[in-house]
């Protein structure tokens, strides 16, 4: 009858041969269908169902019951349980009168009975009731349970193993569902309704009330029975498999796999259940924006525990954390710190956020930034913390597409599975899709100075109570590391995109990002103190855009939320600056930005950043570029095609197809297609050849309309 039977069985002879089990191999074979999540200071967060036989809480001991449950059940059950020693004969005697001459038979069985018949299914009563020698073997077995175990024993086993309704075992299971309470709060009222139910489990809510009613009576208890039929029909109305809204369900799942585990994670139980309301406090207020799922994860920067994990604001099934989002601007602080490493900017060089077109293989990538404006020559300070997209595809065809794809890849993110060509230059704005869990990590990375190591459930806590530092490995250069930790926690640099009040903006330091992807789809803001990183994401599972919603607007407000909590006591402290750092006085010529001090990697510094005009710069084709591979649309007419050759620094030079010469290159030249290959030159005034392309136009090209 009950899987838990067979542990006790195989320990214990049968009952019959006198041979009981003592009340620790009893306790010690129970197994509660049930297993908890613990946080990281061994509470119990959560627990998860993996037994569907019979739902059992964990073993409750008779001092952590209400006095109110055994008095009630004793009074219902067995009134005489003190006085006699496992069999009450005055009570079989009348049991037996009546149910000679009375036409409802009466039990006599004692608490006693009940447990010698929980714990050996062969004296369990069958459809038609017990035969004389079960109920013999019974009575025998009772004096046996009476001479070997102490009454309290006896009243603890019996309560922590009788079926109360359906499906539930023991108090625990009883309270928490019935009524959601643990067995010490159970009040009067509640006791004796789950009295009521020991003699009919699966009775119906008017005859328990009926039951508890007349039990009130007897104990003279002070409710009345229109408040216990109440009580009744509330409690026989929840479903009984309903469970509490769990904290953590996706842990539980990831840690919990066999009933009666006790699974310690690294979770902070008040943290996470701070971290769960504000995120779901977001959500009601996004909710007349079509904004309807959020995730959230926080992680400890030297240890790479996580300290909170919200997979869905609480609810639902799906695992936002670990769910596949595109990532949006998330991406360009790895972008930017790729370029410092290498050396090829600085945080004081000037970028150029003008519209560009890039030829791909696949044709033009024209980018666009948020608000589809441009700002003109910015630094890269600026470009990164307003999250300017032109100067960011500027700086991928600085680093190259392949490196950062790599760079990526190496930090963690596992779903860039495609090749880098796969996602194009596309890549610098978040075209990839990446998780929450992989994407906060590389923050983290951030955090730590370049040095990079998994995230983790396990507490890696050591015996002295002190915590052990993840193993680690360096992705990112430290010097770049820091300072585009200091550009992210610039608010002055992303006031022109985000204005200076704004949720990014703590009382303390700490370093952001946002990110919002195609269509408003996904939502992001990731950041990081010196002790902890903070990753929040804002969306719709099924794909559905949201309606105007930013990064300031929609994840924002949880992460500072969640970030003020946890240096509610101990502020966010600025890091020192590596070895190999200086600061540096600047000016501009001419002045796009205000005179500063900036961080630079040591012999990459200058005082003064000397804007360069068009005439000074490098001429070069812009498109098509080197190998690119034009394909005509046969259904386009071909006196609609047009291919517009662009330079860079074109005045006073001219284009030359084939060797035609075709007209001046200080402008767009607008050519009619033919298939082949072609080889394009810029010349200057003496037919020199100053820059060259070749490229090849594919495809037949249908005839013009008439």
């Amino acid at each position: 009858m009950r899987g838990w039977l067979c542990a006790v069985l195989t320990v214990t002879a049968a009952l019959a041969s006198a041979a009981v089990p003592t009340p620790e191999q009893v306790r010690a074979g129970y197994r509660s269908s049930e297993a908890q999540l613990l946080d990281r200071h061994g509470a119990v967060m959560q627990s998860l169902r993996i037994d569907m036989k019979a739902r059992r809480l964990p073993w409750v001991a008779l001092t952590d019951m209400s006095p109110a449950l055994p008095a009630a059940v004793l009074q219902a059950e067995d009134q005489r349980f003190y006085q006699h020693q496992g069999v009450d004969w005055s009570a079989a005697g009348k049991a037996a009168w009546d149910n000679l001459f009375r036409s409802r038979p009466r039990g006599a069985s004692t608490i006693t009975m009940q447990l010698a018949a929980l714990l050996d299914p062969r004296l369990q009563a069958a459809q038609q009731g017990r035969s004389w020698t079960q109920k013999w073997d019974q009575v025998q077995a009772a004096r046996e349970l009476d001479a070997r175990w102490s009454k309290a024993q006896i009243l603890e086993a019996y309560l922590n193993l009788v079926s109360y309704r359906g499906e539930l075992q023991g108090v625990g299971a009883a309270a928490r569902i019935l009524f959601d309470k643990v067995p010490s709060g159970l009040d009067l009222s509640e006791a004796m309704i789950l009295a009521s139910l020991l003699r009919g489990p699966n009775a119906a809510p008017a005859l328990v009330s009926q039951r508890a009613c007349a039990l009130s009576r007897e104990l003279r208890a002070p409710a009345t029975c229109s408040e216990i039929e109440l009580r009744t029909m509330i409690a026989m109305g929840r479903p009984l498999l309903a469970q509490q809204l769990a904290p953590a369900p996706q842990v539980a799942q990831q840690l919990l796999l066999r009933a009666a585990q006790q699974a310690r994670s690294t979770l902070d139980g008040n943290l996470q259940r701070y971290a769960q309301s504000a995120l779901r406090q977001q959500l009601l207020a996004l909710r007349n924006r079509n904004v309807n799922d959020a995730a959230l994860i926080v992680l400890d920067n030297a240890s790479g525990e996580i300290l909170a994990y919200v997979a869905n604001g609480g609810d639902g099934e799906v695992d936002g954390v670990t769910a596949l989002r595109q990532a949006g601007s998330t991406l360009k602080p790895f972008l930017y710190e790729l370029a410092l490493e290498r050396r090829l900017l600085t945080a004081a060089s000037v970028l150029d956020d003008r519209a560009i077109d890039i030829a791909t293989p696949t044709g033009l990538y024209v980018p666009q930034n948020y608000d589809r404006e441009f700002k003109g020559h910015v630094s890269v300070r600026t470009s990164l913390a307003s999250s300017l997209n032109v100067p960011a595809v500027r700086t991928l065809m600085l680093t190259g597409l392949e490196r950062f794809h790599r760079r990526l890849q190496d930090l963690g993110l596992s779903s860039l599975t495609q090749s880098a060509d796969y996602y194009g230059y596309s890549l610098a704005l978040g075209s990839a899709e990446v998780s929450l869990l992989e994407l906060s990590n590389a923050y983290r990375t951030l955090a730590n100075g370049g040095l990079y190591s998994a995230p983790t459930l396990l507490p890696k806590t050591l015996p002295q109570g002190t915590v052990a530092a993840a193993p680690s490995r360096r992705v990112l250069d430290a010097r770049a590391s820091f300072i585009v930790s200091d550009i992210l926690a610039d608010r002055a640099a992303r006031s022109l995109t985000f204005g200076l009040k704004n949720e990014l903006a703590t009382g303390f330091w700490s370093a952001v990002k946002t990110g919002t992807s195609k269509d408003m789809r996904d939502n992001w803001c990731i950041g990081y103190s010196d002790r902890y990183t903070v990753g929040v994401w804002v969306g719709n599972f099924d794909g559905q855009p949201m309606w105007d919603v930013s990064g300031v607007t929609g994840a924002a407000p949880a992460w500072r939320e969640v970030m003020d909590y946890l240096h509610r006591q101990q502020p966010g402290r600025a890091p020192a600056s590596p070895a190999g750092v200086v600061a540096q006085q600047i000016d501009y010529l001419p002045a796009l930005e205000a005179t500063r001090s900036e961080w630079f990697l040591a012999g990459t510094e200058s005082a003064q950043i000397v804007l360069v005009t068009d005439g000074q710069r490098e001429p070069k084709i812009l498109y098509p570029a080197e190998s690119t591979i034009i394909a005509l649309d046969p259904d386009i007419p071909e006196a609609l095609q047009r291919v517009f050759f662009q330079a860079q620094a074109g005045k006073g030079l001219s284009w030359r197809l084939d060797g035609a010469e075709l007209g001046q290159a200080s402008a767009d030249y607008p050519w009619y297609p033919t298939p082949g290959k072609h080889l394009l030159a810029l010349v200057d005034a003496e037919a020199r050849v100053i820059a060259s392309s070749r490229f090849q136009v594919r495809g037949n090209a249908a005839p013009a309309t008439r």
